[in-house]
């Protein structure tokens, strides 16, 4: 495990920021979008990560019916502004 992703803090930081960063383009990322934050980690270990972030409320989890994304919450299209519940 890396440094970085370690560093709970640390980590959670990096993704807001590389998320917010990446918001002019698109809100909603697929999970292994997130191995480009963290290159020299498993998928594992990243994904205990994001869903940490989901629990905490820090990101959310968005799905096309076929496919799940995640993006920061309250950013981009919600399923409530969709219509859905």
């Amino acid at each position: 495990m890396s440094d970085l992703l370690a560093n709970k803090e640390a980590a959670v930081q990096a993704v807001v920021e590389w998320m917010t960063k990446k918001a002019g383009n698109k809100t909603k990322f697929y999970f292994n979008d997130f191995s480009k934050i963290f290159p020299d980690d498993k998928p594992r270990d990243i994904k205990k990560v994001v869903n940490k972030m989901v629990e905490e409320e820090i990101l959310e989890y968005w799905s096309s019916g076929s496919t799940t994304m995640y993006g920061l919450k309250g950013s981009g299209i919600q399923h409530s502004s969709e219509g859905e519940e």
